[in-house]
């Protein structure tokens, strides 16, 4: 009887070790460590880059290594080897870079050396996302908004996950600054009160909408399962008798601080000349119309902050002007000088500095608008509070950090907080 051949006779006998399971040490590393054989290690970039070193190898030695945070696309790990040993047949150091990464190193041999023989680049993970409480909620599709127009407190019992949210974007507007009075037995325009300061964060973290221009580059904040009082500023107080306006207070949220508005100076002579000179602020507070010495504009943006969260009053004026009140600044432009010429008996108040629109609440909104000065005659203020919300000789709207306008004395406007993020 014939022999049938089905393929090789004989099959090459080479050497087969048995790997066995790799032993994880579950105490994440955050700093370059060496290696030990048989071991499996999480490594945590999330402060920073970290090598890894393997040890000297013998053939089945095993190494694994997993992305921790899932952070290895933005802080590495550099895979190095022992003295001469070889990594996928070269003596040079391997690079981590992809999200959620893990991978299995056997050492082969000293031709090949460690040879990755398991890479898993999906990054198979739960998603979490922020659960809070706090102020007046709203929802926006998959984004929780949470609005503050008074004090109160952010309470966040899930910090979520990277992968499904563990940062809020915000809005933080300080009260408005008060608008002057005119005063004095010769009465001229007072000078508007300047805007609460403006910050707010890109809306990169919860988008969907448009962030004003100043959010532009500015990170949302991270947060932690804790509560995060909240002060939201109220508008500064009018001015009356021998007082400027007062600034308007600051809010807070967190790590960011938005300061009240300047004070609008008062209008009149002769009364001394420091009455007529405006306050700083988050937006600096108009001059008033007086004789005296010049003054320059009140500053914004103080103290300073990157992107600045206001803008200066309007300014400066002459000695002995006896003219309309300079605007109050804004969030995104100056206060103006008097409008009208020397050929206008009214010589009407210069206008506040503009304020800045965001879609934070899911709604386009206008917040912290400089005021307008007093008009030069007694009877007329100025005609618009902060954010274009006023009448005749108003104040800021409430709960838009509006400053208010001058001549009449009136309070400027409470400031707000709104917080918004990811939900699902």
């Amino acid at each position: 009887m014939g022999v049938v051949s089905c393929g090789t006779t004989m099959l090459d006998q080479g050497v087969f070790q048995n790997i066995g399971a790799v032993t994880w040490d579950t105490t994440a590393k955050t700093a370059g460590f060496t290696a030990v054989s048989g071991n499996g290690y999480f490594v945590n970039t999330t402060s920073g880059a970290i090598t890894v070193t393997l040890p000297a190898g013998s053939a089945g030695d095993v190494v694994a290594l997993a992305d921790y945070a899932a952070t290895w696309q933005t802080n590495n790990v550099t895979v190095a080897p022992n003295g001469s040993d070889k990594i996928g047949g070269a003596n040079v150091n391997a690079t981590l870079d992809i999200e959620g990464q893990s991978v299995t190193f056997v050492y082969v041999d000293s031709t090949q050396g460690w040879v990755n023989v398991i890479d898993s680049t999906s990054n198979v993970r739960g998603q979490s996302f922020i659960t809070a409480t706090g102020g007046t909620i709203t929802t926006s599709g998959d984004y929780k908004i949470h609005t503050f127009t008074s004090p109160g407190t952010f309470t966040v019992t899930c910090a979520g996950s990277p992968t499904g949210s563990d940062s809020v974007d915000y809005l933080v507007v300080a009260g408005g600054g008060g608008g002057g009075e005119s005063t004095g037995p010769n009465q001229r325009g007072a000078g508007g009160g300047g805007a609460g300061g403006y910050r707010e964060s890109s809306g990169a973290a919860s988008g969907c909408y448009t962030a004003s221009p100043l959010g532009a580059g500015v990170s949302a904040l991270p947060v932690t399962v804790t509560g995060y009082p909240i002060t939201v500023g109220g508008g500064g107080a009018g001015g009356s008798g021998t007082n400027k306006g007062s600034n308007g207070s600051n809010s807070i949220f967190s790590s960011i601080t938005s300061t009240g508005g300047g004070g609008g100076a008062l209008g009149g002579y002769p009364n001394p000349a420091p009455l007529y000179v405006s306050q700083p602020g988050g937006s600096g507070g108009g001059l008033g119309s007086t004789s005296g010495s010049p003054r320059t504009a009140a500053t914004g943006n103080t103290p300073p902050v990157s992107p600045p969260q206001g803008n200066p009053g309007g300014g400066p004026r002459p000695c002995n002007d006896y003219l309309g009140g300079t605007g109050g600044g804004g969030a995104t432009t100056a206060g103006s000088p008097l409008q009208g010429t020397p050929a206008d008996p009214n010589y009407n108040g210069g206008a506040g500095g503009a304020g800045a629109t965001t879609n934070i609440t899911a709604s386009p909104a206008t917040y912290a608008a400089g005021a307008q000065g007093g008009d030069w005659n007694t009877t007329g203020p100025g005609t618009t509070g902060g954010a274009n919300t006023g009448t005749a000789g108003a104040g800021g709207g409430a709960n838009v950090g509006g400053g208010a306008t001058g001549s009449n004395g009136n309070a400027g406007g409470s400031g707000i907080v709104v917080i918004r993020y990811k939900f699902q």
